[in-house]
């Protein structure tokens, strides 16, 4: 007769089983929740979009001014550094002619067999006409002397020449190294203005840039205002060269807006101010925060056609004053150069450059 044998029980059945899958699932689903793989990234209102924005926009910017300033100051370097190593070539091709009579003098002693001139005096048979030729060799011989100091001057200030121009460039590679960093905080702050613009509908885009172009694409041809008029009842500018300077922006409008540039076809702030006054024959400086130092205080009350308006507590932002409350400026990468009224931002003072 066979042996029964009695069924092993599984370890979790009926209820015990359920109630341990129940558990698992539970588990997987808060393990999800601690990796973040389950919580969506939270939806940005537009009004929410354009105040991330805009405070990029503003750091970026200030970036921007003092890149342009390091842009300036690397470029001043450079040329020192290429007038000290043009002028260290020069000199040494005039010690090369130096050495070589130097070195053609001694030769011809050396071939002459130069005896001592007591010796020379007695065995000459022509005394009077050895004297006068010993002068002339003493004067030679002075002139020798001064060939050689004139060539050890030379060597010093060739080597003062080359200690200057190894100053210059490990300043001149400082300067860079702060280019590319600069350079790198603008490009990063641009890149997340432009992906949180990404995540907005076109119509949305245009709202927050207040602009009718979207973001990336704000280049559109400059409109034909070289003619238009200051706004109506605006005060009139305070002489030829600010007219021609407000005239010149009037004619840039719509341009794009492009960090570092200074035209003729693309600008930054800064850019565009100082091109503007290029134009009509004033030589401004590069950047935003030696700019607002480059004329005559003016307050806010006192504004008129031409005067540059400066805004944020770093001086950051530059726009030239149009009249009527307006300016001209050319805001950031999402908008093209503009009208726009002077209240839009923290305003920090006024210059009168001409």
């Amino acid at each position: 007769m066979a042996a029964h044998r009695k069924p092993r029980p599984h370890p979790l059945g009926g209820h015990t089983a359920r109630t341990a899958a129940t558990l698992a699932l539970a588990g997987a689903a808060t393990a999800a929740g601690l990796d973040g793989t389950a919580h969506a990234e939270p939806q940005l209102t537009p009004a929410q979009v354009k105040a991330k924005v805009d405070t990029l926009y503003q750091q970026a910017e200030t970036a921007t001014e003092k890149y342009n300033g390091a842009k300036e100051k690397t470029d001043s370097a450079e040329r020192r550094l290429n007038a000290m190593r043009d002028q260290a070539a020069r000199k040494q091709q005039k010690l090369n002619s130096a050495r070589d009579q130097l070195g053609s003098l001694a030769a011809a002693q050396y071939r002459d067999g130069t005896i001592a001139p007591s010796w020379q005096l007695a065995l000459s048979s022509d005394p009077d006409g050895y004297l006068e030729g010993a002068e002339f060799a003493e004067r030679a011989g002075d002139r020798q002397t001064a060939a050689v100091s004139k060539v050890r001057d030379q060597l010093r200030e060739i080597e003062r020449l080359r200690g200057a121009a190894h100053v210059e460039l490990t300043s001149l590679r400082s300067r860079q190294t702060e280019l590319k960093r600069q350079k790198k905080t603008i490009t990063g702050k641009l890149a997340e203005a432009r992906a949180l613009l990404a995540r907005l509908t076109p119509r949305q885009r245009a709202e927050v840039t207040g602009d009718g172009s979207t973001a990336g694409h704000a280049s559109r041809p400059a409109p034909d205002t070289r003619d238009t008029p200051l706004p109506a009842g605006s005060a009139t500018a305070p002489n030829a060269r600010a007219a021609a300077a407000v005239s010149y922006a009037y004619a840039k409008l719509g341009s794009p807006y492009v960090w570092g540039a200074t035209g003729p076809n693309a600008f930054d702030c800064s850019g565009l101010v100082q091109a503007a006054y290029r134009s009509a024959g004033v030589s401004l400086p590069r950047t935003s925060y030696a700019q607002i130092n480059a004329g005559r205080r003016v307050s806010r009350s006192e504004l008129r056609p031409g005067d540059l308006v400066f805004f944020y507590s770093g001086v950051s932002h530059v726009g030239l004053y149009v009249g009527g409350g307006r300016m001209i400026h050319a805001p950031n990468p999402s908008a093209p150069v503009r009208l726009a009224p002077i209240d839009q931002m923290p305003f920090a003072g006024a210059t009168r450059v001409a």
